[in-house]
């Protein structure tokens, strides 16, 4: 079966060869379309839950705890426990403050980034 069959063999006409042809590199230019399809499957790149922004927050809260009680107590256990929290709540951080700054379509209107 090659490009221009169905699995039932029918045959695209001349005609609809081009217009499928003017379809596909229309779609190719879009951009977002692209990066939409390269997302991962089963994931919905429209609906965004408040995980993001909880596992940022309950990060830094532990990041924090661990951090003064560490330093409090000199319990090496804890500053490691920091050492290994922190780096993942900039990740987070980070991941967070580019949703925000990212571009919105200019119909979407106001959306809230948490």
């Amino acid at each position: 079966m090659n490009d221009w069959e169905t699995p039932d063999d029918v045959r695209l006409s001349p005609r609809e060869r081009v217009a499928l042809l003017i379809i596909e590199a229309e779609l190719r230019q879009d951009r977002r379309l692209a990066h939409r399809m390269r997302a991962t499957p089963g994931r919905s790149r429209l609906r965004r839950g408040p995980w993001l922004p909880l596992a940022f927050l309950l990060l830094g809260c532990a990041s924090v705890f661990t951090a003064v009680v560490g330093i409090r107590t000199s319990n090496p256990s804890l500053l490691w426990c920091f050492a290994l929290l922190w780096p993942l709540t900039l990740l987070q951080g980070f991941r967070l403050l580019c949703r925000a700054t990212r571009r919105r379509p200019p119909s979407g209107g106001v959306t809230p980034w948490l």
